[in-house]
């Protein structure tokens, strides 16, 4: 089957080239000498047809992969511009021990800027199980669970494909292809570190063997050790130190109140340098003592990967083989927050501690002297940072047949995917009530709270360095842990021949899938602790959901006229949760001259609700919402926008997101050295998964009977929180029922406009709707057979013409292009040269100027601003308009190729070293989407082949 002629398809081409804006990339010497073989490009189930630049596929070889300096998944497709742009990709620069936070290690791609949830991940063509824990609501693959090393190549389509793939392939596929038919031994060793005084080293070993086995089968077997040292905030001037530092340090501020005034007094423990106050910022003179996370913040976890697998394919008849697949990987990574904040038992950052504290602070005795409380309230953090572990196994494994019959050739298989993934609080997470028991004097040595002050009941100390702690802590830090496992069990029939001349494929597949994410009950909210988790600040959903899937689906290219073809999709999805969808492509491919081909495409997709949108119970999260009439004067006051603490449950009734893509385009390829492309894409996606904000305040405005709940929302139910101050002193309501609309009528009437409590309980819906378009080009030349070598000349440029965000029916459409994190320009530009056994490249990368995050500084932000640094950033509207530079890299590499066994790489990845631009945006100093702070980066490689 392997060797079977090829038949060339115009239409396929066509189709190919429809969907494509990016040439493949080759190795130089290779671009003459390409073996036909009976193969399938990502796309596409047709055998058998050539399909180069026919649709938008990028491919990057084996050589590109080993060129680029990367040492993962995620850091390689940074340099592909579909991926860039937007804050769909992230990596484990967005991992933290929050609720919010991307699992600790992990990293995820996006295409489009649409999410990496509408991103399909494919290893050889096939699935694999998404992380157990999702990042926001919606699960994805963990791209760092896929070993670079172990990677042939990777094939990018930018365009939908639930046509041809099913569910998911909303922007596209990214197809990981693993190294199989090797012959020999290969032991590739490499090291990379920074040009800084810092250790910011990437070590990776791999080694790769393959063998002919039985009567022309093969075994190809890989493993595979990467370990990466952690990067910090505070191993870069850019981010060591932040422009908006906290007020609530590990320095407690004391919040003192009587009947006639209020201030905040510092700790006489704080350092002169970090004491301030806010009169210089608009406040009324309380001080506070500053505190700046960014020196305990990690940019890149410490991590580390064990992988290893193989690829079989073994003949056991004239026409039919056998062929497996294994890829087990281990991870380990750790991530480190700031410091928790002092919590009361009702949540709030200000607890209670007793005046008569063994270490209260006797200044604060003199200073108050007979006006001093018997309590008073303070605020501050613990010493030590948040950690958390993550550790997750994956396990990817598939076996089957494949042959021919007659004219036709078809193939079966069963493939199996596992990833179970364990979180550790490993550091910095204390029970709530036995802090707030320890300020107090109440704790017991066994655990308990039932001590007295002075009768064994053991302090905590929050005033001055915090000392003589070290038996409280170990009786009060907990170590939750969070256990997600998330399996898929597959089987596909494919058939390929033709029919009337026409090349045609068509098959079956069906899909069983099951997630469960189940932390520890100290980390979940739950009504009967007011949904207050017993821990500070580490709350987790739970999350129990599983399916099943079959398809049907056909792929026929039809030769219209000579030259022009037109090939068409079509798939049927049924799923057991949320029923069927059925989705078509069509595809057109003109070739009027030799030298040019003209592309189209048109396709719809969707995207399955992620199980931990359908199977959450309770989320700690928040949620955005414009302040609209009626209810803005009640619930927003002066604010235009709020972000209301909730929580949000799962909605087992989500339908499927819904999209169309567009790709019209075309090749030009004068000559054999030279191709250029130029593709128009578009894609209008619908029914996003979210939660509606403005919908559900007005929902519960209009009609409290239902909706409108004083104090906490009963459990089992939805429903917006009023803060039970008001309804049951103004209007005698009672707690957990819902208020009347005479109630509500009463309290409007007082004029109170803060009338939100928290915890409102929202359900995911499919609601929001965005839309996006550009351009792509890519330009490659080869000029060969010169007296000074061979050269390769790329060029690849996207620009966004458009992208509009409606999160909600009711919410502001947002213009995102040239917003924060969506440049709309980004480019790269590269020159290679072979002499003999060395080659040199270098390739520069351009990401756009774009609008900076101005409008999250607060006014405190920007009057500290102006004090310690003399920017004014403001004026009497509020914060001014700031734009994010943009940024010019240069990565370069060379390799010389000793002998035949020995060849050695050296890639300089930022070769002049340029600090990335400064962003005010997401209080990070850098935009770790579209940026990078690590600097100049080298990497050394030694390759042995015997």
């Amino acid at each position: 089957m392997k060797n079977i002629q090829s038949k060339y398809s115009p239409l396929y081409l066509l189709i190919m080239s429809a969907l494509s804006g990016a040439a493949v990339a080759e190795d130089s010497n290779n671009k003459d000498n390409q073996d036909v073989e009976v193969v399938t490009v990502t796309g596409s189930h047709l055998k058998g047809v050539d399909l180069e630049g026919a649709q938008p596929l990028i491919s990057l070889s084996s050589e590109d992969i080993k060129n680029s300096g990367a040492n993962s998944i995620s850091e390689l497709l940074k340099t592909i511009g579909a991926t860039r742009g937007g804050d769909g990709s992230f990596n484990t620069a967005s991992s933290g021990a929050g609720s919010n936070d991307s699992p600790a290690g992990m990293a995820a791609a996006s295409l489009r800027g649409l999410g990496a949830s509408s991103t399909l991940t494919l290893v050889n063509g096939r699935r694999i199980a998404a992380s157990s824990f999702a990042a926001g609501n919606a699960n994805f693959v963990d791209i760092n669970s896929i070993p670079l090393a172990a990677v042939e190549r990777i094939e990018v389509l930018a365009t939908g494909a639930s046509a041809t793939y099913g569910a998911d392939a909303v922007a596209g596929v990214i197809n990981y292809i693993l190294k199989d038919d090797y012959e020999g031994l290969a032991l590739d060793i490499r090291y990379g570190n920074s040009g800084a005084s810092t250790d910011d080293g990437k070590t990776s070993v791999n080694l790769v063997y393959g063998n002919e086995i039985g009567n022309g089968g093969n075994l190809t077997l890989f493993a595979d050790f990467y370990k990466r040292e952690a990067f910090s905030y505070a191993d870069r001037d850019i981010t060591k130190t932040t422009f908006s530092p906290t007020t609530s340090s590990p320095y407690a501020t004391l919040n003192y109140r009587d009947s006639y005034s209020g201030y905040n007094e510092v700790d006489p423990a704080c350092p002169s340098d970090l004491k301030d106050f806010d009169d210089k910022y608009g406040g009324f003179g309380d001080a506070f003592c500053a505190y700046d996370p960014n020196p305990y913040i990690q940019v890149y976890p410490e991590f580390k990967s064990v992988s290893g697998g193989y690829v079989l394919n073994l003949p056991i008849s004239v026409d039919s083989y056998f062929f497996s697949e294994l890829l087990a990987s281990s991870t380990e990574s750790n991530a480190t927050s700031s410091s928790a904040r002092f919590r009361n038992e009702d949540d709030s950052s200000r607890v209670t501690v007793p005046t008569d504290h063994p270490n209260f602070p006797s200044a604060w005795k003199d200073e108050f002297g007979d006006d001093l409380p018997s309590t008073v309230r303070i605020q501050g953090r613990f010493l030590e940072q948040r950690q958390v572990q993550v550790e997750t196994d994956n396990l990817r494994f598939i076996a089957g047949f494949e042959g021919d019959l007659h004219n036709w050739s078809w193939e079966t298989a069963i493939n199996y995917s596992l990833s179970e993934s364990k979180q550790i609080a490993a550091a910095g997470i204390y029970d709530r009530y036995l802090l707030n028991a320890a300020l107090n004097g109440e704790l017991c040595a066994d655990g308990t709270t039932d001590c007295t002050p002075g009768n064994n009941g053991i302090w905590y100390n929050p005033f001055g360095e915090q000392q003589g702690n070290a038996q409280t802590l170990a009786l009060i830090e907990k170590h939750p842990d969070r256990k997600g496992k998330s399996e898929v069990l597959g089987w596909d029939l494919k058939f390929n021949g033709e029919l009337f001349d026409m090349p045609v494929a068509f098959g079956l597949e069906a899909r069983k899938e099951e997630i469960s994410d189940d932390p520890s009950a100290l980390a979940v909210a739950k009504l009967e602790n007011d949904y207050i988790v017993d821990v500070i600040d580490f709350g987790s959903s739970k999350v129990s959901a599983k399916r099943d899937q079959w398809a049907a689906f056909a792929e026929v290219n039809v030769p219209v006229a000579d030259g022009l073809d037109v090939i068409t999709a079509l798939r049927y999805d049924h799923y057991s949760d949320f029923g069927d969808d059925f989705n078509p492509k069509v595809g057109i491919r003109w070739q009027p001259v030799d030298e040019l081909v003209l592309r189209g495409s048109w396709a719809t997709s969707f995207r399955a609700p992620s199980l931990s949108q359908s199977g959450a119970e309770l989320r700690t999260t928040s949620f955005e919402a414009r302040c609209l009439a009626p209810y803005k004067e009640a619930f927003c006051g002066d604010a235009a926008e709020i972000t209301p603490n909730s929580l949000e449950v799962g909605n087992p009734n989500l339908q499927a997101e819904e999209a169309e893509s567009v790709n019209v385009g075309f090749v030009y390829s004068p000559n054999k050295d030279i191709t250029l492309t130029f593709d128009y894409w578009q894609y209008e996606h619908k029914k996003v998964v979210d939660v509606d904000g403005e919908g559900f305040l007005t929902k519960a405005y209009n009609n409290p009977e239902q909706y409108l709940y004083c104090g906490l929302v009963p459990e089992g139910k939805l429903g917006v929180s009023i803060d039970p101050y008001y309804c049951t002193y103004d209007v005698d309501g009672v707690e957990g029922q819902t208020l009347t609309s005479e109630q509500l009528g009463v309290l409007a009437g007082l004029g109170v406009d803060d009338l939100l409590y928290r915890d409102h309980v929202l359900q995911l819906e499919n609601i929001g709707e965005q839309t996006t378009r550009g351009i792509d080009l890519t330009y490659t030349q080869f000029i060969d057979d010169t007296d000074l070598g061979d050269f390769k000349i790329t060029a690849d440029v996207t620009n966004i013409l458009e992208f509009t965000r409606n999160r909600t029916a009711l919410a502001e459409e947002e213009e995102l292009e040239g917003s924060f994190r969506y440049p709309e320009l980004i480019a790269s530009l590269g020159i290679s040269w072979f002499l003999n056994d060395l080659s040199l490249g270098i390739t520069a990368y351009y990401t756009g100027e774009y609008d900076d995050e101005m409008f999250t500084l607060s006014e405190f932000d920007l009057l500290y601003i102006e004090q310690h640094s003399g920017q004014i950033l403001y004026d009497d509207t509020g914060a001014l308009p700031r734009e994010v530079e943009s940024w010019l890299t240069y990565d370069a590499h060379a390799s010389y190729r000793f002998n035949e066994h020995f060849r050695a790489r050296l890639s300089v990845n930022n070769l002049t070293d340029e600090k990335p631009p400064f962003v005010y945006g997401g209080y990070r100093n850098v935009d770790f989407i579209n940026h990078d702070s690590m600097g100049r980066y080298f990497n050394l490689s030694l390759e042995l082949d015997f």
